[in-house]
């Protein structure tokens, strides 16, 4: 059983090592666990055991730090900059027909609606988020109803 848990230790820190986010690394310190149990004479079942507890509650104890840590990468940008603010509709925004455009403090962005439904040229809109390239709005006076969806 040493060799196995070695195996799936060296296995799990492969695929770790392949990926970009944080897949595998629990199971690893599961395994390394396992392994020590195999290591002093442990029954199977104990080392099935150490496996499965000790790979949770590494995922229970680390979570906070890799959500603290991927979410304190997130860089603002001047878009952010455009939430809150009232735009106007220079052409008509029709989800359907892929049509629409918006101004907001000087720049030109194509708009899409965020409730689906058409607003027409000449309209207040406030931004509620980014997609792409798109910038997603509803009618100044929905902002209420944006925010719940």
């Amino acid at each position: 059983m040493v060799t196995i848990w070695i195996a799936v230790a060296v296995t799990l820190a492969v695929v770790e090592a392949a990926t970009a986010g944080l897949v595998s690394i629990w199971f690893v310190f599961g395994a390394v666990a396992a392994l020590i149990a195999a290591a002093l004479d442990g029954s199977v079942w104990l080392q099935i055991i150490l496996f499965a507890v000790v790979s949770i509650a590494a995922i229970i104890i680390t979570k906070p730090l890799v959500r603290r840590y991927v979410n304190s990468r997130k860089k603002p940008t001047n878009a952010d900059r455009l939430f809150g603010m009232i735009g106007i509709v220079t052409e008509g925004i029709d989800n359907v027909s892929n049509k629409g455009t918006v101004s907001v403090s000087g720049q030109v962005w194509t708009a899409r609606s965020q409730t689906g439904e058409i607003i027409a040229a000449g309209e207040k809109v406030r931004p509620v988020c980014i997609d792409g390239v798109k910038l997603i709005v509803v009618k100044a006076e929905n902002t209420e109803k944006a925010e719940k969806l």
